[in-house]
């Protein structure tokens, strides 16, 4: 029986996206994953782990490359080692999958029921209980969590038709909107039906397009802070701003 969590929706399982080199932060990231590169003293992932678990996702699966297992490990027996915390799971990737390719492992683990689906490099703060609702209500295969920014140019612009996705627009010299993808999904089982194998895809590129085409993808614009870390610049900004 799915459990009816505080979220809004059947929600009780999410996966954190930990499997990237983080080429853009070379040479650090040659010796530690970017997800576990400090913010405040605290890694970028657990930020990740406990908004999820703060409104009932406790069961988190985190896609990582199989190089930096002991990384990995030693961070979960570090922050999550105690019998309150939420159970967190570990999936390999033996090779770069993207944002979607690794998901084929987790096919099984993810059963039948919806599931939180985010990058591993950025900051959030946002109120999934209202994006479960709006899921929920909605209908759609999959909903994109949107954030609001001041220079929407440098990043993937989102358009919506109401609450349903109509286009993406890549790094847009003179932007539509200032409502960008921030990252973070919220996805019904049947996404994998869209599933290529276990082979490179990009969720953003190669899914999102074909369930908007469909009308099966909604966009929830929210109005929390949310942070890039991506590149040197970004990842300095988090450093100063994020509180």
């Amino acid at each position: 029986m799915k459990r009816q969590t505080s979220n809004g929706v059947n929600v009780s399982k999410a996966v954190i996206l930990a499997g990237g080199k983080g080429t853009r932060l070379y040479p650090v990231t040659k010796e530690v994953p970017k997800p576990l590169l400090p913010v405040n003293k605290k890694p970028i992932i657990n930020y990740l782990v406990d908004l999820f678990s703060s409104h009932g996702v406790g069961n988190i699966a985190v896609l990582i490359n199989k190089e930096f297992r002991d990384d990995f490990e030693w961070w979960k027996r570090r922050h999550y080692n105690s019998p309150q915390a939420p159970k967190i799971s570990f999936f390999e990737e033996t090779q770069p999958l993207g944002t979607f390719g690794g998901l084929h492992f987790l096919r099984d683990w993810v059963s039948d029921e919806p599931f939180f689906l985010t990058n591993g490099d950025e900051l959030k703060d946002i109120d999934l209980k209202k994006m479960g609702a709006f899921h929920n209500k909605n209908g759609t295969l999959g909903t994109i969590a949107l954030v609001k920014v001041p220079n929407p140019q440098d990043y993937g612009v989102v358009l919506c038709d109401s609450h349903r996705v109509k286009e993406f627009l890549e790094k847009p010299q003179n932007p539509q909107s200032n409502y960008i993808n921030s990252g973070l999904y919220l996805l019904s089982p049947e996404i994998f039906e869209y599933h290529p194998g276990p082979k490179f895809s990009m969720i953003e590129k190669d899914i999102f397009p074909k369930l908007a085409k469909e009308k099966k993808l909604a966009g929830f614009k929210f109005r929390g802070r949310w942070m890039d870390c991506g590149t040197w610049e970004r990842y300095e900004r988090a450093l100063k701003e994020w509180k």
